[in-house]
């Protein structure tokens, strides 16, 4: 296997991993989205919060590690924090 093959290989297995914390934070996200009824939980923001650093970290680190582009971190963080902000947008309209 050479070098380029073995970079490209990581670089995927780097994406998916990213993307499967991705997916779990866009779970946390819904599961709160279809419980709009409920109070506002600080406990669940702080939860979502810590979740979001601690991709934006994964993600800072394959972009320093030349695993992903940080055009590519860039989206996968965006559709969250849209999504995100769509979340605080509609609890406070709760309140």
């Amino acid at each position: 296997m050479s070098s380029s093959e073995l970079l490209l290989g990581l670089s995927q297995k780097a994406l998916y991993l990213l993307q499967e914390d991705a997916d779990k934070i866009e779970k946390l996200i819904e599961v709160q989205m279809e419980n709009l009824t409920t109070r506002k939980c600080p406990l669940y923001e702080e939860v979502l919060d810590t979740q979001m650093y601690g991709l934006s970290r994964e993600i800072d680190f394959a972009i320093r590690a030349d695993l992903i582009t940080e055009t590519v971190g860039k989206q996968i963080l965006v559709k969250l924090e849209r999504n995100l902000a769509q979340l605080y947008e509609a609890l406070n309209k709760k309140e």
